[in-house]
């Protein structure tokens, strides 16, 4: 037992840690994750359950990402922050993770062209920075529509909606919202030129470019205020048909509009992709430049496993590291981290289903497999 504390105390993940006017008990957050279960696009009480099941005294937790407007759909049963229904709805929810002492955090997204016309108010076209449509994917099946450019005088209602749904976060008690700029949504369908063909002010340069997110980030600031606010980024990834020619450029030019804002809270990135090294996965770990130019916490995701966050939290590459899979299929993970007890699998199959208990709150805790072994033991 001793020993055992000794190895708890040492663990960089389980380490306090003060995110602005957050004390955290640890360093190991809830990635937001897709879940697909919010029918009509209004929370549910499941996700309660799924969210309390993962908080923790002092823990970080990032909603799914929650559509700001009727246009921002492009998942079924996705959900939304833009109406009083919707607000109404997250309050027991966000009640229920503050009820075991954690930190909840809203993404707020827009899809952009990742959506097809039957997501679509009146089944109309979906919006982005181009009218190019995204080649179907073969893996996941998704087929989306061809968008329509928005026009020049339209984004600034777009910002908008951003500033609106920063504000219902709020009012349905989170403790603050992350911006999702990442993932080839409709803030990197402006930001990265392989998506951007425009030729007005939100087109060609880089600073013209990351001008619609730069935008939503101050709006969103002005609404609810920079220690309130995150944001997600992924300049090297490529996804949903957007990568970027230059995306360590990018990536340095958007955390230096973030430090345009005193005490603006944590920039939440992704790795690039990572290799196959001797039959192992490696994490890249190109990160590094973007830590050390962003002033406020920094929020590592990608692949990352116990072992792997414990070293970046070690060397200071990260301060907190953020986990999706894992503790999609782990509703105790930094307990289990702790005690370098075994995981559950995630059941991929199931991610984005609609089921509201299969796949979502049906992972097992260490105890309860823990007393299933001891029963059979008995037996």
């Amino acid at each position: 037992m001793v020993a055992q504390a000794a190895t708890t105390e040492a663990m960089p993940l389980l380490t306090p840690y003060r995110m602005g006017q957050f004390e955290l008990a640890h360093r190991v957050v809830l990635a937001p994750l897709t879940r697909c279960r919010s029918y009509g696009n209004v929370p549910q009480p499941h996700a309660a359950v799924y969210y309390s099941q993962r908080a923790t005294r002092g823990g970080l937790l990032i909603a799914e990402a929650t559509g700001v407007s009727a246009t921002a759909q492009g998942y079924p049963e996705a959900p939304g922050i833009w109406t009083p229904e919707q607000v109404e709805a997250w309050k027991p929810i966000v009640d229920a993770v503050h009820r075991k002492g954690a930190v909840f955090f809203c993404q707020i997204w827009h899809v952009g062209r990742v959506s097809n016309t039957d997501f679509q108010p009146n089944g109309q076209a979906p919006i982005s920075s181009t009218d190019r449509q995204i080649t179907p994917d073969a893996v996941s099946g998704l087929v989306s529509s061809k968008p329509r450019r928005l026009a020049t005088e339209e984004i600034a209602g777009i910002v908008d909606d951003f500033r609106h749904a920063a504000r219902n976060a709020i009012e349905a008690g989170f403790d603050g919202v992350e911006i999702h700029g990442a993932h080839g949504y409709l803030l990197e369908q402006f930001m990265k030129d392989s998506a951007n063909d425009r030729d007005d002010a939100y087109g060609g340069s880089l600073e013209n470019r990351c001008r619609f997110a730069v935008e939503v980030i101050d709006a969103v600031v002005r609404e609810v205020g920079a220690h309130r606010v995150g944001i997600r980024l992924s300049p090297f990834v490529d996804f949903m048909g957007c990568v970027d020619s230059n995306p360590a450029a990018l990536g340095d030019y958007m955390v230096r509009q973030l430090n345009r804002h005193e005490c603006f809270l944590y920039c939440h990135m992704v790795e690039p992709r990572m290799a196959f090294v001797d039959g192992r996965r490696q994490i890249p770990h190109r990160l590094l430049p973007f830590r050390k130019a962003f002033n406020g916490t920094f929020i590592a995701a990608g692949g990352y496993d116990r072992d792997e966050g414990n070293k970046v939290v070690a060397e200071g590459y990260a301060d907190l590291v953020a986990y999706g899979r894992l503790f999609l299929a782990n509703p105790d993970l930094p307990r289990r981290f702790e005690l370098g007890a075994p995981l559950n699998k995630y059941d991929r199959s199931t991610f984005y289903t609609q089921d509201p208990v299969v796949g979502y709150t049906d992972y097992p805790f260490l105890e309860a497999l823990e007393d299933k072994n001891e029963s059979t033991t008995d037996a």
